[in-house]
């Protein structure tokens, strides 16, 4: 199973220094001076908060470059269909370009105060059930013909059937995941593809989202981030999220906060989805025990909802 793949440059705090001063104290004058401490390391980005408000965030490696570009294009609109449902995203307050060395597009974007519902009990979640469904309501409209385009995000289900047989044979043979669990997930996924696929326009989606990637304060979702691998296509990616991020009473309250606007195909491309996420969280989530849990949790969610 791959390891975090290794930074191409190192990204430190002289660095960002000179990239704030040559390039944001025209938007946050005391930029510069201001308290500047890592907080992230992802696989493609770092983010290090900046003084109390914001945030800066910086790709470490090539591959993840265009995502910055992407979340600069398409955020400022989505922050404005969003921000009054009371959920924030990471628009950029300044968007940076290459400079001081540094190769890439970089952002500062406003720090969201909160946690990961990552770390908050499943059963919690579902207090802002609601307030999700009413986001993911106001993100899924129609994107123009010139969204970012991502090859595994929101594509019809067929398109990752390689991908998927490949990790449940790779689990199968570990032992990771017992026989009647990957017979089970198998069995969804197969249901997904013979649901009819998404046949409007393509809508814009978040691309990745997950607990991992949603930010609650005082038992209120307060944030949605990592807009990464935003893109437009079948909204039922986004929509695995009733099972990620949820027990059963929690989506149920969340399925039903979305009154209607989806189909039954719809929700049975998003069950499969699912099943394929808790799939990429087991294989490949080995180096991140948080991540391993909420594959093995998620997996239970999914195969226990008896969504046919």
């Amino acid at each position: 199973m791959p390891d975090k793949p290794a930074a191409k440059l190192d990204i430190d705090n002289s660095l960002i220094r000179a990239l704030l001063a040559e390039q944001a104290t025209h938007a946050i004058p005391d930029a510069v001076t201001l308290p500047l401490d890592k907080v992230a390391e992802g696989w493609d980005s770092e983010v290090w908060r900046l003084g109390e408000d914001h945030a800066v965030r910086l790709p470490r490696r090539a591959l993840a470059a265009p995502l910055v570009r992407h979340e600069q294009l398409v955020l400022p609109a989505i922050a404005e269909r969003l921000t009054p449902i009371g959920v924030r995203v990471p628009a950029p307050v300044v968007r940076g370009v290459a400079g001081s060395g540094y190769p890439w597009a970089w952002s500062i974007v406003p720090w969201i105060d909160g946690d990961r519902a990552l770390d908050e009990p499943a059963a919690e979640r579902g207090a802002w059930a609601e307030t999700l469904a009413r986001a993911l309501g106001a993100l899924h409209v129609d994107a123009p013909a010139d969204h970012p385009v991502n090859p595994f995000r929101g594509v019809p289900l067929a398109a990752r059937t390689g991908a998927v047989t490949e990790r449940l044979d790779a689990l199968r043979a570990a032992g990771t995941l017992d026989a009647a669990s990957a017979t089970a997930l198998e069995d969804i996924w197969r249901r997904g593809l013979e649901a009819a696929p998404w046949s409007r326009a393509p809508v814009w989606i978040h691309g990745d989202l997950h607990p991992g990637n949603l930010i609650s304060h005082e038992g209120a979702l307060a944030g949605i981030i990592d807009f990464g691998d935003v893109t437009a296509g079948d909204p039922a990616y986004d929509l695995a999220v009733a099972w990620l991020a949820f027990d059963a009473p929690g989506r149920a309250r969340f399925i039903a906060a979305t009154g209607g606007r989806y189909d039954a195909a719809t929700w049975r491309r998003a069950h499969a989805w699912a099943a394929a996420v808790v799939l990429m969280l087991v294989a490949h989530s080995d180096d991140n025990p948080d991540y391993f849990a909420l594959g093995t949790d998620a997996a239970a969610q999914v195969i226990a909802d008896g969504r046919g």
